[in-house]
């Protein structure tokens, strides 16, 4: 299934979008997407759907980001694909950045997250070097501590696309990437969450971002260098990921860092990332 978070008659709510994908369910039993992740079941979610009550046209409503208001910060991967490590060594005129047998884990800041097809804001008054990074994000359905790797799979709510929105200059400024990835409106996220039934495990999917219809970004997430088995398993191990916990797994190659030379984005640029079997996102820049 497809669960959504939308604007219909100036209300935000969640629900189901239609098999078809034509209508929206609404789930007026659920406030929002992180009530409906902790406390529904499939079985019940497909009922409401079956049932069709109230069910209104896709194209009535406006998307907004399944999680506006994540509870917590994003946890975010690093450096997960091969081909990134290798271009973000080459823009710094090494061949392979230093060996790591253990993940690059940060956090990125969200006050509200960017709708599916909402703006992102360059905040070019500070920012030279506007990028982006097309990610899968794991979305947890329930409290994970001390999970096993082949346990994992039990504790995935579901899967969506995190645009992890980065100001270059400023994340080489403050030599972290906090700041840099944790602006207002870097965060585009959606276009809903595709329930983790729907998606073998582990998830292979086509993962891409075009600019203005251009192709950057073009691979598989079967080459994350840690797994999501491996990334949820080892998150969990003292530290409990709490439902609604949002894990973004890494970008592939062709970012515009990577590029030579360098290509930023700019105002008025259309970012598009996608990933098979969940959809895409389409967000200009302003």
């Amino acid at each position: 299934m497809k669960i959504l978070t939308y604007e219909y008659q100036n209300k935000e709510q969640v629900g189901i979008l239609t098999e078809d994908g034509k209508y929206v369910v609404p789930a007026f039993m659920y406030a929002d997407m992180q009530q409906l992740i902790k406390h529904a079941a499939l079985g019940e979610l497909a009922g409401v759907v079956a049932a069709g009550e109230n069910k209104v046209a896709l194209t009535d409503v406006k998307l907004l980001a399944p999680i506006p208001k994540p509870a917590q910060d994003l946890i975010c991967l690093g450096i997960n694909y091969q081909e990134h490590d290798t271009e973000i060594a080459h823009s710094f005129g090494k061949e392979q950045l230093k060996k790591r047998n253990v993940p690059i884990y940060f956090s990125k800041r969200v006050n509200r997250a960017v709708d599916p097809e909402g703006f992102i804001d360059g905040h070019f008054n500070i920012v030279d070097s506007l990028d982006y990074e097309s990610e899968l994000a794991v979305v947890i359905g329930k409290d994970a501590k001390n999970v096993s790797e082949e346990d994992v799979q039990d504790y995935i709510f579901g899967y969506t696309i995190v645009n992890d929105v980065s100001a270059r200059n400023v994340q080489t400024a403050y030599k972290q990437w906090y700041f840099g990835k944790s602006m207002d409106d870097f965060t585009p996220m959606g276009p809903w969450i595709v329930t983790a039934d729907e998606i073998s495990f582990p998830p292979k999917l086509d993962i891409s971002c075009s600019v203005n219809g251009e192709l950057r970004q073009n691979s598989n997430t079967k080459l994350l260098v840690h797994g999501v088995a491996h990334i949820i398993s080892e998150l969990s191990q003292g530290m409990t990921l709490q439902a609604g916990t949002i894990i973004v797994t890494g970008t592939p190659g062709g970012v515009g860092m990577g590029m030579k030379p360098p290509c930023f984005l700019q105002p008025g640029d259309v970012v598009t990332c996608a990933i098979e079997k969940i959809g895409k996102l389409t967000n200009v820049v302003k």
